[in-house]
């Protein structure tokens, strides 16, 4: 009898990574992918959002051994380059000196992903779309978009990595009892647009920053390409006076963009193409449990725990997943035997669910801070403050934003704690005279008092 495949449904991001770490432990890995080959068709036009890469992305890909290689098509972001309604700039720091976080193409890393999972053994199907999966036999049935024609899979076990809309996640629903599941859309869309390299070929804005216009109810960001281009992305309210709803022309927008976004719009020459032609798309966040059933399925990345993209957080979360799956494998898996793979499963969602509830948290309270607080004059003074005491004392203070992006910590330690130190920081603001002397010694007690009585 042929060996039955660990089967991976879904090439993204995660399914392209999770099938590298499987195919380099010896097992037959078959993925199944409903879109077409990403390294002969185009991306879909206006749904790429550029990734943050940040420490538990690179850690994912340094297991894999691919780190230095996307090192090569991505670009180093130290802070966030914050453009008012004047035209000003303002330069908010992410980290601490040499701390970046990194700008890479969607497209370009899942292609680059999935070379070296097949480098590697895996086999990699597209246009196959999966309509069911029996969870007791571990069989999974396809539907090749070519073809017309369903298949029907036997696997020695299947890992769901198919995104927010995961077939496997599905089938928990449908076929298990007590599943627990959660979505929730923000009453926001995102829409893609583009600023293009300057005539010689360079960047038209810094390069090495994450750029944002924030408005108070909306915003929008741009990241730069390797190209000279930016890939920028509106977030903005479905409905309501200044929304997608009202913008139902090109005089409109046209309008609205010079108003708003008066330094971007000479940058942008294709605006109101771009505006018109590209997609409007919603934004969700995804909660389940369990993610597993027996030792037959595994839901991982999106699957289990789509956010939203306002910690830069969605793809290092799921690699995170990825690596501490491999980790538990390192630390069970004895004989390969069904009980073996039933505690990594089981162990993987329990070490993963309260992490990815917490990012999926504050991943929305990032939006509130990026829209709303980045040109509040307390913020930027707090954030002054925290970079100055953590500067002082590492081991006591590590800023909320430090602790989800340049560290492994749990995501859920840096929620509890980053709560603890907004209460902390409440109170010293409210300090007198906290402007004159926010770098004091004074401060500095206060602070070290604070912490060591929360």
């Amino acid at each position: 009898m042929a060996e039955k495949p660990y089967v991976v449904v879904g090439a993204g991001l995660v399914g392209s990574l999770l099938s590298i770490y499987l195919s380099k432990r010896g097992y037959k890995v078959e993925v199944f992918e409903r879109r077409d080959d990403l390294r002969k068709a185009k991306i879909s036009v206006g749904k790429s959002i550029n990734l943050a890469l940040s420490d538990r992305g690179w850690k994912g890909l340094q297991g894999v051994g691919i780190a230095d290689e996307i090192r090569k098509i991505a670009i180093p972001m130290h802070g966030r380059m914050v453009h008012d309604k004047e035209g000003k700039t303002t330069f908010h720091a992410y980290g601490k000196q040499g701390q970046a976080i990194y700008s890479v193409s969607r497209g370009g890393l899942n292609c680059l992903l999935m070379d070296l999972a097949e480098k590697h053994g895996s086999k990699i199907h597209f246009n196959q779309r999966c309509k069911d999966i029996n969870l007791k036999d571990a069989t999974v049935t396809l539907e090749d978009f070519v073809s017309k024609k369903e298949n029907h899979i036997a696997a020695t076990r299947i890992f769901s990595t198919d995104g927010a809309f995961s077939a496997g996640r599905l089938q928990l629903q449908l076929s298990t009892d007590r599943f627990e599941y959660s979505q929730h859309y923000l009453n926001y869309g995102y829409k893609e647009l583009v600023i293009p390299p300057t005539k010689d070929g360079g960047f038209a804005m810094e390069k090495e920053c994450l750029h944002i216009w924030a408005r108070g109810t909306y915003m929008m960001i741009a990241l730069p390409n390797i190209d000279g281009s930016f890939t920028c992305t509106l977030f903005f309210p479905f409905e309501g006076k200044e929304s997608f709803a009202a913008l139902t022309d090109r005089d409109k927008v046209n309008t609205f963009f010079k108003e708003v976004f008066p330094d971007a719009v000479p940058l942008m020459p294709t605006l109101l193409d771009d505006f018109f032609n590209n997609p409007t798309s919603s934004l969700v966040t995804v909660k389940c449990y369990p993610w597993s059933y027996s030792d037959k399925l595994l839901l991982l990345g999106d699957a289990a725990h789509a956010i939203v993209p306002f910690f830069g957080q969605g793809m290092n979360c799921g690699f995170e997943d990825c690596t501490v799956f491999e980790k538990l494998l390192d630390a069970h898996l004895e004989n390969g035997t069904e009980e073996d793979w039933k505690r990594i499963f089981d162990e993987t969602q329990k070490a993963r669910k309260p992490n990815s509830d917490a990012i999926a948290d504050l991943a929305v309270a990032n939006f509130i801070e990026m829209r709303d607080l980045v040109t509040h004059p307390d913020f930027i003074l707090q954030k002054k403050i925290e970079a100055h005491f953590s500067s002082l004392h590492p081991d006591m203070w590590i800023p909320l934003y430090g602790m989800v992006t340049f560290t492994d910590l749990p995501y859920s330690h840096a929620l509890k704690q980053g709560q603890k130190q907004d209460a902390i920081m409440k109170k010293i603001l409210a300090t007198a005279d906290i402007e004159a002397k926010w770098n004091s010694a004074e401060v500095e007690q206060m602070m070290m008092k604070l912490v060591k009585e929360s």
